[in-house]
């Protein structure tokens, strides 16, 4: 499959513009289908990213430090694959080293990365996870999302205040249930037990 060119994608703006009965030459719809495809350039620049290099970079001298390492409240901007409306909320993650550590921008670029694709959140999140367990090699990792899901709070069944949230344990995470709870309790998320 060929990628449309950037006309092609301003063309297909102008023909939904009309679909829903706008006229898309008049003069406050006529630089809609540029911006439109400027903003999907920003929304989904997650396709041009791969969040293996964000932690290639590692440091291994940390001291001996091998306890929890955690990152929380990483907001993220997401789109719903199935109908492109955004999910907006916030990611924790954490995990528990191996003798080596990642910096911590890098972690939050690998959440922004996953973030910028269309996405349903359970993949995300196990998408995070898996990322950052095969890639930095830790005891465990820990990710819990939660996302508020314009897809159902601004049409369908119309229901605002409501968030979403996934998790995904792997390693010392999901075994032992005392790293479970330092992480869950740290995030503030205790009542995931």
């Amino acid at each position: 499959m060929s990628r449309p060119t950037r006309k092609e994608a301003e063309d297909a703006v102008k023909i939904l513009l009309n679909w829903v009965g706008e006229d898309p030459d008049r003069e406050g719809l006529r630089a809609t289908p540029a911006r439109v495809a400027k903003a999907y350039q920003e929304w989904f620049s997650g396709y041009k990213d791969d969040p293996i290099d964000f932690l290639r970079r590692t440091f291994r001298e940390v001291d001996g430090y091998d306890e929890l390492v955690i990152l929380r409240d990483i907001d993220f901007e997401s789109h719903c694959e199935h109908h492109l409306a955004p999910i907006i909320g916030k990611v924790q993650v954490g995990y528990l080293p191996d003798r080596k550590v990642v910096g911590i921008s890098k972690l939050a670029r690998v959440v922004e990365t996953f973030a910028k694709r269309m996405q349903v959140q359970e993949s995300m999140t196990a998408q995070i996870a898996h990322c950052i367990n095969d890639v930095l090699k830790p005891k465990g990792v820990g990710v819990v999302v939660e996302g508020v899901h314009q897809c159902m709070t601004t049409r369908g069944i119309h229901k605002p205040g409501v968030s979403m949230v996934t998790s995904q344990l792997l390693g010392a995470f999901r075994s032992d249930p005392r790293t479970r709870s330092e992480f869950l309790n740290i995030i503030g998320r205790s009542n995931l037990r």
